[in-house]
């Protein structure tokens, strides 16, 4: 099934990650600044800058490409920095929808604001299924609309308009992702015995 690569080549993030480590800089730290960005992203975005908050989402978003490969290359990786890392993630794209919405809120504008909303609970829904799998011992990055597509796609729209249609197409296929990734789950477990089900 098709899916976006995770991570970016080592002849990028080598460089990057060798400076962090001469800075003294922690891969918690780097998800922590990552927070932050997307916060002023939100609060540019809030204010109506979209243009300004896409550059701001855009710098804050790359940080996550490097604080796992500096957390494996210093050999802080822990099983809490993954989670801690995820657990940020969430809250990042939370916090900029939530800008956005704000935004749409403001001006009066209830389509973008449900669009917003239900790219948001799409968005939400993506990652659970990841994480819902997990716990079952499945890996799973399967999936068209995955965190670095919804951003950059998000950023785009920020940047260089069109950010209705961008709503659109990211309220439509986050939901269809949700469903692309439990397909892939229901392949991965078909046949095993054992599976657990459903939760109350």
């Amino acid at each position: 099934m098709f899916s976006v690569p995770r991570a970016l080549p080592r002849q990028v993030t080598g460089p990057v990650v060798s400076l962090l480590i001469l800075l003294h800089v922690s891969p918690n730290q780097l998800t922590v600044a990552q927070l932050i960005g997307g916060i002023i992203a939100a609060g540019l975005i809030g204010s109506g800058e979209l243009a300004w908050g896409g550059v701001a989402l855009l710098v804050a978003s790359s940080l996550d490409a490097f604080d796992g490969t500096l957390a494996r290359t210093t050999g802080r990786a822990t099983r809490f920095g993954g989670v801690f890392d995820s657990v940020i993630d969430r809250l990042f794209e939370g916090v900029v929808l939530g800008g956005l919405l704000y935004h749409y809120l403001e001006i009066g504008a209830k389509t973008e604001s449900l669009l917003v909303f239900a790219a948001m609970v799409g968005s939400l829904c993506v990652s659970y299924v990841r994480a819902r799998a997990e716990a079952e011992g499945i890996s799973l990055y399967d999936g068209l609309f995955t965190r670095v597509v919804r951003i950059l796609m998000l950023t785009a729209g920020l940047v260089l308009g069109g950010l209705t249609v961008i709503l659109w197409i990211l309220a439509v296929m986050t939901i269809f992702t949700t469903f692309q990734r439990l397909f892939a789950v229901w392949l991965k477990l078909r046949g095993q015995e054992g599976v657990a089900g459903p939760a109350a």
